[in-house]
């Protein structure tokens, strides 16, 4: 048996009006755009956010707010006035296998985007191309912008700007480009003059597992091709916002604790149904 379209728009319909709630924000990154009320602040914050979102929740919340506390409250400010003095807020600052020196080049290729272009948005139009079936390659041409501007940017400060270059899945740039350009209870719609049907659903172990549940990837591995396989699946439902429902289908993961085994939750969540239609 299988769900035709309109029944899984529904089920997801009914996901998103169930957590597209900033109370379901936390743990989730994206809650550090939200410290901020000033466009560049909360840009700023939304990069770095997404950049470190690997790992456990609690371990990407605590780093974050020790990389964020130097900064105080406008953190566009001080990374526009960072200079030799200021790397000793980071020196002893590491997160997981990112070194201090690769925080410290984060901020500093941050300083010369803003510097050279004025934000980070303006930064990415300069690749971005309307005609761009996918937002794919304005990432390409924005991480080489950004990576440009680090003269031998460290293997680190690479896994941290992400490019669909070499295939990755860029799921923490695709994160971060969901949030500055869908606008809704949840993403913030900084950006006004990107079009939210070219964005590309960031995969992770949770949505990785959940579209297939979906029925919309048989992948056991994941690359930049089954993440534009998701998406153009979830474009079928959504044609104009194909990521439209990332976060809520994440909040099933993440707060009702789905890892593909049985658990407490099973019987009442949205997707018992086509979990019971699936072997996974």
């Amino acid at each position: 048996m299988a769900l035709n379209t309109d029944k899984l728009r529904d089920i997801l319909e009914n996901l998103y009006h169930k957590y597209n709630h900033q109370k379901f924000v936390p743990p989730d990154p994206l809650q550090f755009v939200y410290k901020y009320t000033e466009p560049a602040d909360m840009e700023i914050a939304g990069f770095l956010a997404a950049c470190f979102a690997y790992g456990s929740a609690k371990q990407i919340q605590k780093f974050l707010e020790t990389l964020l506390e130097p900064m105080g409250a406008r953190p566009a400010e001080f990374i526009a006035n960072f200079g030799a003095g200021d790397k000793k807020f980071f020196k002893n600052m590491k997160y997981r296998f990112n070194s201090p020196a690769d925080i410290i080049a984060i901020i500093e290729v941050l300083k010369s985007a803003i510097g050279r272009f004025g934000s980070l948005e303006k930064t990415f139009l300069t690749g971005y191309n309307e005609k761009d079936e996918t937002i794919a390659p304005a990432l390409l041409a924005f991480s080489a912008t950004m990576l440009g501007n680090c003269p031998k940017p460290s293997r680190g400060l690479k896994y941290l700007i992400t490019s669909p270059e070499n295939s990755s899945t860029c799921k923490r740039m695709f994160l971060f480009l969901r949030w500055m350009v869908r606008n809704d209870n949840i993403d913030s719609g900084l950006w006004k003059k990107i079009d939210k049907s070219k964005l590309i659903v960031p995969i992770d172990v949770h949505m990785g597992r959940l579209s297939k549940i979906l029925g919309l990837h048989r992948k056991k591995t994941y690359n930049l091709k089954t993440a534009i396989e998701i998406t153009e699946g979830f474009r079928k439902i959504c044609p104009g916002d194909p990521v439209k429902y990332d976060f809520a289908l994440c909040r099933i993961g993440i707060l009702e604790n789905c890892t593909g085994k049985k658990n407490p939750y099973c019987d009442e969540c949205e997707l018992n149904e086509l979990c019971n239609l699936k072997n996974l």
